[in-house]
């Protein structure tokens, strides 16, 4: 049975993570074995290729860790027969010919990771652990935005942090009413897309959805846009011209950039809202209005009140139920699935066999700020893609200012070596539990911006501090 059809997924569900490993050298397979199975792992064993390729056509493999050299076939072969069984398959290479052109190589050819021999087992469990939940990350993630009725429209509305679980549910709760919704958020946070989510799940689904960005057109041409126009009514009106609000009659209008809206707008909106009716520009006959509204901004809106920019009559008649979207950088655990999507979306559009992000990258990727969100997370993507000669992003496809993020190499001092020498790997634990420790305390024991101090994944982070017994 192939491995990626929908009953092999179900089975999937039920079973622990199943991993392959790959080695000619009996003793490396057995020690495998025996680690991830304490990890709680199910484990199948293969000492060559042939019996690997045999394996992976009998049964669902989550993993595979191959040892790169072998008689028979390498382990990128193996790889590779493995991604045509299970294109979502993902790929550890191990060598003990260890060099940065083998590393480089292995990655290219479609290893998600790569170690190289004798390697550390803490190391190598944390990578096993980091690679099966990326993966069972983007399964729950196709199952909860199917559990939400949430169809291919929305597919860049992705994310399991708890903060993106409480948008959807949110989203859930109101689609089905009329109220009045206020996005607010950062830019490129998505909440064009949570607008769009909101109308086709409503009773309003059938009828039109319309957008309009409110600073992005002087305030006459707003107005006619909004309002439509009576022919004659100002230069160059030759015909009669609906509106968006009459496009959208029965539908849903969406507001964006409403805070950008002039103080003569804020007040004929105030109106829509309060009598659902309105005129178009020179013209005497009202319409009715029969519209959802969903407004979107950047501004802090209470601000603006504050500051007399804002109506604050208006301010509480769009802020009905307000849905706040939280910037990337507060919800890290997101990037990776995030960044998987635009990689299929892209590799699809472009045509080209691009099918993983290297370990390096998507560090890099999940330590980055993204003041631009998500929209800047989908930009870097896409280039990395389009400049990506390989079947994985490499560093080398990364923007500068993204690559400027990894840490740089330095020389150690070893003015301070005792004479008698001491216990270095103790030494460095030490130094190691000291930094999880203080940065911890510095970000008050939150996880994810301990780890932002150190330059690390949150899945790193979390591993060290179990593995110092840390709290």
């Amino acid at each position: 049975m192939n491995a990626t059809d929908p009953t092999s997924r179900a089975a999937a569900d039920r079973r622990p993570p199943r991993i392959l490993v790959v080695d000619d050298e009996r003793s490396m397979r057995e020690l495998l074995a025996i680690v991830l199975r304490r990890e709680g792992y199910e484990v199948l064993l293969a000492e060559n290729g042939r019996e690997a390729v045999e394996a992976l056509e009998r049964e669902p493999v989550d993993l595979l860790i191959s040892d790169i050299k072998m008689p028979d076939m390498s382990g990128v072969d193996v790889l590779r027969a493995a991604k045509r069984v299970d294109r979502d398959v993902l790929g550890i290479m191990i060598t003990a010919f260890a060099s940065t052109e083998t590393a480089v190589e292995a990655m290219r050819l479609g290893a998600c990771d790569y170690l190289s021999k004798p390697f550390d087992i803490d190391l190598l469990k944390m990578k096993v652990r980091e690679k099966i939940e990326n993966r069972q990350l983007r399964q729950e993630n196709v199952l909860l935005k199917r559990t939400l009725g949430l169809s291919h429209q929305f597919s860049n509305i992705i994310g399991r942090s708890e903060a993106m679980l409480e948008v959807f549910k949110m989203t859930e709760t109101v689609a089905r009413t009329n109220s009045t919704i206020l996005l607010t958020g950062e830019s490129g946070t998505g909440k064009g897309l949570v607008a769009q989510a909101i109308h086709f799940h409503s009773l309003r689904r059938e009828k039109p959805m319309v957008s309009l960005n409110c600073g992005a057109m002087p305030e006459n041409l707003l107005e006619s846009e909004m309002f439509g126009h009576m022919r004659g009514s100002f230069t160059g009106a030759d015909t009669n011209k609906k509106g968006l609000l009459e496009v959208a009659e029965k539908g849903t209008i969406f507001l964006d950039e409403i805070g950008e809206m002039s103080a003569v707008m804020q007040v004929k909106l105030l109106r829509v809202l309060q009598e659902r009716r309105f005129r178009r520009v020179g013209g005497l006959e009202e319409v009715q209005a029969d519209i959802r509204v969903i407004a979107a901004t950047n501004q802090d809106l209470t601000k603006a009140v504050a500051e007399g920019r804002f109506r604050e009559d208006l301010y509480y008649r769009i802020n009905v139920i307000p849905i706040t979207l939280p910037p990337l950088r507060d919800r890290r655990e997101d990037i990776p699935l995030l960044a998987e999507h635009f990689l299929s979306k892209y590799a699809e559009q472009m045509g080209k066999d691009v099918s993983g992000i290297s370990h390096e990258v998507m560090e890099l990727l999940v330590r980055h700020e993204w003041p631009g969100n998500i929209r800047e997370l989908e930009n870097v993507i896409e280039r990395a893609v389009a400049l990506e000669a390989t079947p994985a992003i490499l560093v080398e496809s990364l923007p500068s200012a993204i690559r400027g993020s990894a840490p740089r190499s330095g020389s150690a001092s070893t003015d301070t070596l005792p004479d008698g020498g001491f216990d270095l790997e103790a030494h460095v634990k030490e130094i190691e539990r000291g930094y999880i420790a203080e940065a911890l305390k510095r970000a008050g024991g939150v996880q994810v911006k301990a780890a932002d101090l150190l330059g690390m994944s949150f899945r790193s982070f979390r591993y060290y501090v179990k593995k110092y017994n840390l709290r």
